[in-house]
């Protein structure tokens, strides 16, 4: 990911030296890729540093009528690990007659914007689970990785799981390469996130990322079905764009639950 302020780029990376983000020289401008496209829905106006420093980044979600209406039955034969790992297929995830089901797929289990993501989503499980909406993680790298987010953040590991090959990801057309995790504005998001961000990088390690450093270019998505049919879809445009749970709760909210 790059969070660009003034002559400064955070990255999504730590090192052995700390557990925050490196900072290091970059032009004060964003840098987006010539071949990369944006279908605007709104803008948002940012504030970093104290108020210094204004961010003005397109932002665009997609659409569950983006995907093929079958999308539930190619994704549901997709083979993923439970984080003590165990095999699984997507169709034995939940219900899939008529159970509401919410997927938030992680960039990878190192990722620190993951992190905070996975603490959102522990904080906002009881609310699922009384709505009688099963609330599931899905995140790059393996087993073992995915474990550490467990018990670091920690998370629950019965809806924590693994998909080493990104498999699902694919499936989905998840946003993946160079220009999306670094120089994507719709990062720049996370700027009016960074206290959670903190917080929940309070037990940090940069061992959960993956061996395959490949995998720290693929971004994340939000997905809401009932039983097979999607009812609600959104890729991350860029890291740490993660979708409103609020907005998702709502979705949920309007669709009866067996």
């Amino acid at each position: 990911m790059a969070m660009m302020t003034c002559s400064r780029i955070f990255l999504c990376y730590s090192t052995p030296r700390s557990q925050f983000p490196t900072v290091i020289s970059s032009p004060s401008h964003f840098l987006t890729p010539k071949k990369a496209t944006y279908k605007s829905t709104k803008h948002i106006t940012l504030n970093a540093n104290g108020g210094n420093s204004r961010f003005m980044a397109r932002v665009s979600s997609s659409s569950a009528a983006e995907f093929p209406t079958n999308i539930g039955d190619k994704l549901s034969d997709v083979t993923i690990f439970t984080a003590s790992g165990q095999p699984v297929l997507f169709k034995d995830l939940w219900d899939q007659n008529e159970g509401v089901a919410v997927v938030a797929f992680l960039r990878h289990f190192g990722c620190f914007c993951c992190w905070e993501l996975a603490s959102a989503l522990k904080e906002a499980k009881p609310k699922f689970d009384s709505a009688g909406v099963k609330l599931i993680a899905v995140g790059v790298g393996t087993p073992d990785r995915a474990r550490i987010l467990a018990e670091r953040v920690p998370f629950p590991m019965d809806s924590l799981y693994a998909d080493p090959e990104r498999k699902a990801y694919d499936v989905l057309g998840l946003y993946y390469g160079l220009g999306r995790t670094f120089f994507n504005p719709a990062s720049a998001k996370v700027f009016s996130r960074l206290d959670k961000v903190k917080k929940a990088m309070e037990n940090y390690t940069i061992k959960a990322t993956p061996d395959d450093t490949s995998s720290v270019l693929q971004q994340g998505g939000m997905f809401v079905f009932k039983g097979k049919q999607l009812l609600y879809a959104r890729k991350d445009e860029g890291t740490g764009d993660h979708a409103p749970l609020d907005d998702i709760f709502d979705v949920c909210c309007k669709t009866p639950v067996a």
